[in-house]
């Protein structure tokens, strides 16, 4: 792949010619059926998968067989993808190509796979969820020690309408060696409140909601689950540690506790709400550069498939939320 960057909007992009697109395949995606075959699903034969990266058993790390690519007790696993977007072969070989710089896409990118065909968080024990946060954690640590990666993304597609192709429940990771233009945006005003107010925004906002308690949809002694008073679409949740940190890696095990606890009953009243929607979620956390981001607040965005932009939306870049955060944090609430 290759990354590419936009002189105006000074983003990078991702150029993924490796996953296999040919032009004339674009306009047959309507016509294209969802993966929900038991006995199809790649993700039912770890055999066929290349060599796992991480392997867990009911919370416990085991050791594959020297040779062999899969165990038969696992019930989490992280699986290079095979059809990856960045690819740890290679450097970057930086360079020009007329006005624009580009690079080649080198990093890394990973399926993290829990066993059951069908049940996901919501259907998951607490124990379920704990695992999958701990694969989250033990893959991101990993992942920030190899070369060239400057940020990770780690996010799950829920469903036909958020972007998965495979119904089997699934999450990625992907380490890069660029930050990307979201979490730019994310750190700019969290530097600007910062420089302004010699405050951290996103604390400021969760003392406030904590106080006012109109848009908190689960808390505990660590974590707090909310509605942003800025949603930008309905029903959107967000997942923040009490505990001011730029870096999702620093947490500890007894916050990677309350997280699960916190994940579970957010991702159940969800469910329950809406019916099973589509979702996508994912983590903000400060890159790791040669910046000063200790003004930054990691956190994690659920947001439901629960509409689809439309002109407005792509021409604007203004997201319309059909409902008011204190109305759905209230309905959630009550699941």
């Amino acid at each position: 792949s290759e990354l590419r960057f936009d002189l105006v909007s000074k983003g990078w992009v991702v150029i993924a010619t490796g996953r296999g697109r040919r032009p004339g395949s674009f306009k047959k995606d309507s016509e294209k059926a969802w993966k929900d075959d038991k006995k199809l699903c790649p993700f039912e034969h770890l055999d066929t998968q290349e060599r796992p990266k991480l392997v867990l058993a009911k919370g416990e790390e085991v050791e594959l067989v020297k040779g062999k690519h899969a165990v038969d007790n696992w019930t989490a696993v992280s699986l290079p993808n095979k059809y990856p977007a960045f690819t740890p072969a290679g450097s970057l070989k930086r360079r020009k190509k007329g006005p624009y710089t580009v690079m080649d896409g080198v990093g890394h990118h990973e399926v993290l796979i829990t066993k059951d065909h069908k049940k996901d968080i919501p259907q998951f024990s607490l124990a379920q969820t704990r695992e999958l946060i701990e694969l989250y954690y033990k893959r991101f640590t990993a992942l920030k020690k190899e070369k060239n990666v400057k940020y990770i993304s780690v996010f799950k597609n829920k469903g036909k309408t958020a972007g998965a192709s495979l119904a089997h429940p699934h999450s990625q990771i992907i380490a890069i060696p660029v930050t990307d233009p979201d979490i730019e945006r994310s750190l700019k005003g969290s530097q600007d409140y910062y420089h302004e107010n010699k405050e951290c925004v996103h604390c400021v906002m969760l003392d406030w909601d904590r106080k006012d308690r109109k848009r908190i949809v689960f808390e505990n002694e660590h974590f707090v689950a909310v509605c942003p008073f800025a949603s930008r679409i309905a029903f959107e949740i967000r997942i923040y540690p009490k505990r001011h940190s730029a870096y999702f890696e620093q947490i500890n095990e007894e916050e990677r506790d309350a997280l699960a606890e916190t994940f579970s009953k957010a991702l159940k009243k969800f469910h329950k709400a809406l019916n099973n929607p589509d979702y996508n979620y994912f983590l903000h956390s400060a890159p790791f550069d040669e910046r000063d981001n200790d003004h930054y607040h990691w956190h994690w965005e659920i947001l439901p498939r629960s509409s689809i932009w439309a002109g407005f939306e792509w021409g604007t870049g203004i997201e319309i939320s059909t409902i008011a955060p204190e109305k759905a944090a209230a309905y959630l609430r009550k699941q």
